[in-house]
């Protein structure tokens, strides 16, 4: 009988240096300067952490201030030195911060290309730019998007997830909403060609994109008056635009409300209440929102 070779499927041992995988080295701990900056920094949760951000938010709504006095003619003509020295200051302590940043994380890089990043630096660049194209720097309003970490330092990143609500529920109802828009789009398109015909140019409907432009202006019930019918026929359509603008202005508001309160009923679990057997109670309930008797949960039950 013929000996069945095994040797090619046999697989020595491994070595002490041979054959094993390779680990991941654990990163090098950052120098104990970098990890206190770090803190100081991105820490929300130490005395000097909410310090820096608290004094960084005050810092950003000054800055953002004098950029929109800066274009104020009157106060421009007589503090524009004031306001650029103020501009060049704030431009330079927070490239210094965005410096900073970028040194007191592991990857600077990562930083650099998140949200944050990207926003830090287009906080800095317009200032510099402005050397080169006059009147850009207006653009430093963008420093008002850096408020943003107010809801890490004033701890709001918990209702995050309320906010998560309301989009999911404008996500579902979306296509609702997008036939709603088509309708009023048709109505609009409509009412804009008969008042266009009906009045003509010498009221102002000189063209057809102009008498759509009145209709959408009359069926939302901004009315500017800048353009108004003068016939009997068309003042009778532009009522029957006014009063069909009141009719439909509740349409898309019945309808997110109706896709948000399903997102609400789809968040609640479906435990039985041991006192009355009614469902539709919180995930995290512990009592009855009926009768208050304690609630039960799945796994003990």
């Amino acid at each position: 009988m013929t000996q069945r070779r095994t040797d090619r499927f046999h697989i020595p041992p491994p070595g002490p240096d041979k054959g094993r995988l390779a680990e991941e080295s654990p990163p090098e701990p950052l120098a104990p300067w970098r990890l206190a900056l770090n803190d100081v920094i991105f820490g929300a949760e130490s005395k000097p952490g909410k310090l820096f951000d608290v004094v960084l938010i005050i810092a950003i709504l000054l800055s953002v201030a004098a950029v929109m006095l800066e274009t104020v003619s009157s106060v421009a003509t007589r503090y524009r030195p004031q306001l650029i020295g103020i501009e060049w200051f704030f431009t330079l302590a927070f490239t210094l911060e965005y410096g900073l940043r970028l040194v007191s994380v592991r990857h600077p890089l990562k930083y650099a290309t998140s949200f944050y990043g990207i926003v830090d630096l287009l906080s800095i660049i317009p200032t510099y730019l402005s050397l080169v194209i006059p009147g850009i720097n207006s653009l430093l309003v963008i420093r008002i998007l850096r408020i943003l970490r107010i809801f890490r330092v004033l701890k709001l990143i918990r209702y995050v997830s309320e906010a998560e609500v309301l989009m999911q529920a404008l996500r579902t109802g979306k296509r609702k909403i997008l036939v709603f828009l088509y309708s009023v789009i048709t109505m609009v398109v409509v009412f804009g060609a008969i008042m266009y015909l009906v009045e003509g140019p010498q009221a102002g409907f000189t063209s057809v994109p102009k008498s759509i432009y009145w209709a959408i202006v009359t069926l939302t019930t901004v009315g500017y008056g800048d353009i108004s019918p003068v016939t009997p026929f068309g003042q009778l359509i532009a009522s029957a635009v006014m009063i069909t603008g009141y009719a439909i202005i509740a349409v898309p508001t019945g309808i997110y409300t109706a896709e948000l309160a399903t997102q609400l009923r789809v968040q609640r679990d479906n435990r039985g209440c041991p006192g009355c057997g009614k469902t539709g109670h919180e995930a995290d309930a512990e009592f009855c929102r009926f009768c208050g008797e304690e609630m039960v949960d799945k796994e003990e039950s």
